[in-house]
């Protein structure tokens, strides 16, 4: 999850113990399972199509023994690295977005990807994130409004922000950034406005010491991830909007191992005339809901 050639060892299996923590207390986006009871028609349904697919794949492509014993190797090893998480959301996770989406209004979302960080600083808007005092990277304002649907303003709005440091590492995944860096909870103004004072964030691979880097890397897959921000916008009384922005020019644009970019989530920083500060600004709209 660097671009540089030191990438501690643990990363894959720090990434893969927090995400396996917050899928086992059930939560998706940051929203709590449905939980209930099983259908038992709906397991059966959804089971046996991803059930059948492996199959024809077996089929059309005579996988031979030795490739299934590789594959039973592959799945021992996500799981003693506990890993699971980490590649259902990179390689399965954009999918459910997609279905979410068809039913959701407001601001468009993405993945949350298995970075976040529960308990970061509380800062008010305008807010500069808890960063080093030599902190590298291009000095960047990021602006908006937070409404509803029907253009409301939101008051006690928050916009959850993290991303990594100009070296492609997130604090709390890595030893580099000290803890806290690059994060935080912002909370709007009366009139659901926010500004946030950063550091553009660089590009990234995947962790390429655990099953699901070599996975991509034997593949010939690309391991990289854009540039970008993750942003989970929240007031009370609406659904809370789960997104990432991006940036022009960004090489992986198009290409990314997640597959969580889109067009309408890129910026276009702008020079602000200090230094060599840019500024981007983004609103965003929230659907009423729990």
């Amino acid at each position: 999850m660097t671009t540089t050639n030191d990438q501690s060892v643990s990363d894959a299996v720090t990434a893969g113990s927090h995400a396996t923590e917050s899928a086992r207390a059930g939560l998706s986006n940051l929203r709590e399972g449905a939980g209930g009871t099983v259908d038992q028609q709906r397991v059966a349904t959804v089971v046996g199509a991803a059930l059948e697919g492996i199959r024809a794949a077996i089929r059309e492509n005579k996988v031979t023994y030795e490739e299934f014993d590789a594959f039973k190797r592959w799945l021992i090893a996500v799981s003693d690295t506990g890993e699971w998480p980490l590649f259902l959301d990179v390689y399965l996770e954009f999918e459910v977005e997609k279905v979410a989406a068809e039913s959701q209004q407001g601001s468009i979302g993405t993945i949350l990807g298995p970075f976040w960080l529960d308990g970061q600083a509380q800062l008010d808007t305008p807010a500069t994130l808890p960063m080093r005092d030599d902190e590298p990277g291009t000095p960047m304002i990021l602006a908006g409004q937070v409404t509803s649907t029907d253009g409301t303003p939101l008051r006690g709005a928050t916009v959850d922000i993290w991303h990594t440091d100009d070296e492609g590492w997130y604090s709390g995944f890595a030893s580099k950034p000290p803890a806290g860096n690059l994060r935080g909870v912002v909370r709007c103004d009366d009139e659901g406005r926010f500004e946030i004072h950063t550091r553009k964030p660089a590009p990234y691979t995947i962790p390429l010491d655990g099953p699901t880097g070599q996975m991509t890397q034997a593949a010939g897959w690309s391991p990289w991830r854009p540039a970008h921000i993750h942003l989970l916008v929240a007031a009370p009384g609406h659904r809370t909007l789960t997104s990432q922005l991006f940036f022009t020019g960004d090489p992986y644009l198009g290409n990314d191992v997640a597959s969580a970019d889109k067009p309408e989530l890129t910026l276009d920083p702008q020079p602000t005339g200090n230094g060599d500060e840019v500024r981007s600004d983004r609103d965003f709209v929230l659907e009423p809901g729990d």
